[in-house]
């Protein structure tokens, strides 16, 4: 019984500290790989609980491996693009200027109902009122709706919304994304026309958003600030 329950505070401690060290987005918006990775220390963790035979120090290692390699992943995919949609997968464009891109969710394997479903979780009873609806890699659907059906703020009232859209990101971290592009109905030439009257350069960038009426946020490296 003793074994058990220093077993049981050990792997506690280990597998809170592989969860913490991972970082918060573990606990909420779990990417693919890290749902495998916390998935794979679970049972791991429950291997030296059930069978009091197996050496505690044999999962420990285990855990902290894991670690190891989900650090390295993510190290990985914060400088390969490539290698991020490869590993996280990427979000597709729902409804798009208020229209259902069907082949999308054909793709995405969405059914109207799981669409319908989703919009309710966000308080949306009419499909009507959406002007974009994104699919997170999560699982999660963002929705941006009609200008007319938006909340009026203070600001709203001295700026009208007649030329908003939804801002994709176009660039990260000094790489052309080029699905947002396609979704936007621009090519990388419209893109480098929009930057060269900034007098920046791709690589100087660090975040470019874009919507459909070329409204743009622009952060740049901070190395080269």
């Amino acid at each position: 019984m003793t074994s058990i329950i220093i077993r049981t505070i050990v792997m506690y401690i280990v597998v809170t500290f592989a969860i913490r060290v991972m970082g918060k987005r573990q606990v909420g918006d779990m990417q693919p790989n890290e749902l495998v990775i916390t998935l794979l220390i679970s049972e791991i963790a429950a291997i030296p609980l059930q069978d009091t035979k197996q050496p505690i120090i044999t999962g420990i290692i285990a855990i902290f491996l894991l670690i190891i390699l989900e650090i390295f992943v993510s190290f990985l995919t914060m400088k390969c693009f490539f290698l991020r949609k490869v590993m996280s997968g990427k979000s597709a464009v729902i409804i798009k200027n208020g229209v259902i891109d069907q082949k999308q969710m054909e793709e995405v394997r969405m059914t109207v109902l799981d669409l319908v479903e989703l919009l309710r979780g966000k308080d949306i009873f009419n499909i009507d009122d959406v002007a974009f609806a994104v699919l997170e890699v999560n699982g999660d659907l963002s929705v941006l709706l009609k200008s007319e059906m938006q909340t009026a703020t203070k600001q709203d009232v001295k700026a009208t919304k007649e030329n908003e859209g939804l801002p994709l990101p176009v660039i990260s971290d000094g790489k052309i994304i080029k699905e947002s592009l396609k979704a936007l109905e621009l090519n990388e030439n419209d893109l480098y026309n929009i930057i060269n009257r900034k007098g920046l350069m791709v690589k100087d960038i660090f975040l470019m958003t874009l919507d459909r009426y070329k409204n743009q946020k622009i952060v740049i490296m901070e190395d080269n600030v």
